[in-house]
């Protein structure tokens, strides 16, 4: 993902009642978010190798989520394949990724993360190395790692909604510079987009994106994007997290734009938050291992990814099953 542009403000934390408040009430028995095994699930994506589409350590990541979430107990596990061409002319195949649980319930939300990996670590210092491919623990990673430990959870106890899960492909394979950059980003969202299997009521009533939130120390400030997309979804998720021990992690000051799938997950009809740390003290934007090669397990945080995704998780159990 790339920066789009960078907005600075403080947002008003009251709801909107299109969008149901997450009140503990509903549902009080709400798993443990378990930070361990998020953690190994990043590990064994690492194993595999940069995952750039095309290569074998991709497919084997591919192979791994679609049997993980079979193991988890999705009712639905298919991949929506496809050819895309990249911002320099190199066809990449695409294997977008999509589990259903709890596929009965009369009400929906969408888990989104990306998979792939950055073919090129163009943020390192020293030149010889930005043409090196990046292990991506917390860029793609992390997001992945999180869905997977919530899968796991959802298969041993349900809430009262359904829960889609999509992890996307060609995501990272992007450019910042020319005039269309912009597009050259979330390649399989965006086929996704206009290819989704969702017609009518059947869509979620929202969506939460993942994105690089296993960064020590991460401090997440709600995405000016989403902002402007679904505040609603925004307030819900920071008031969850106000309301947890993990309110220092959620900063309500809105800071940074992330060309990220959110936006195009927006625009097929489902209204999408991006959870990203973007407003990193050290620089200003994206953490200092974004797309360089530190980005690998040293780079990964436990704290960090309890604090995601215990709020997500209390989030999703809060759920009511018909919106009220």
């Amino acid at each position: 993902m790339a920066i789009a542009s960078t907005s600075c403000g403080h947002a008003k934390s009251e709801q909107n009642s299109a969008i149901s408040k997450a009140d503990t009430s509903v549902m009080t028995d709400i798993p443990d978010f378990d930070a361990d095994s998020a953690y190994a699930f990043i590990d064994a994506q690492v194993a595999f190798g940069p995952r750039v589409p095309g290569t074998p350590a991709h497919e084997k990541c591919e192979n791994y989520i679609v049997s993980s979430l079979r193991k988890f107990g999705a009712d639905t596990v298919s991949v929506q394949r496809t050819t895309v061409t990249a911002f320099d002319g190199t066809r990449l195949p695409v294997a977008n990724i999509m589990a259903s649980f709890n596929n009965g319930a009369p009400r929906k939300v969408l888990l989104v993360a990306h998979y792939d990996t950055r073919p090129f670590a163009d943020e390192e210092k020293d030149k010889a190395k930005r043409n090196t491919p990046i292990d991506g623990a917390n860029d793609g990673g992390s997001g992945v790692g999180v869905l997977l430990e919530i899968a796991r959870q959802l298969g041993q106890k349900a809430p009262q909604i359904g829960i889609d899960m999509l992890f996307t492909d060609v995501e990272d394979y992007g450019t910042s510079e020319g005039q269309d950059s912009d597009g050259s980003w979330c390649l399989g969202t965006q086929y996704w987009a206009d290819n989704n299997p969702y017609v009518g009521k059947t869509r979620p009533a929202y969506g939460i994106l993942l994105d690089m939130v296993g960064g020590r120390g991460a401090v997440f400030t709600r995405e000016y994007t989403s902002m402007n997309l679904a505040p609603d979804i925004v307030n819900l998720v920071w008031g969850t997290a106000s309301r947890s021990p993990y309110s220092d992690r959620f900063s309500n000051d809105v800071q940074g734009a992330a060309m990220d799938d959110h936006i195009y997950v927006s625009k097929a009809g489902i209204p999408c938050i991006d959870i990203i740390e973007i407003a990193n003290p050290q620089t200003g934007g994206f953490p200092p291992t974004w797309h360089t090669l530190a980005d690998n397990m040293d780079a990964i945080d436990r704290s960090t990814l309890k604090a995601v995704g215990q709020v997500v998780t209390d989030v999703l159990y809060s759920e009511p099953a018909t919106q009220p």
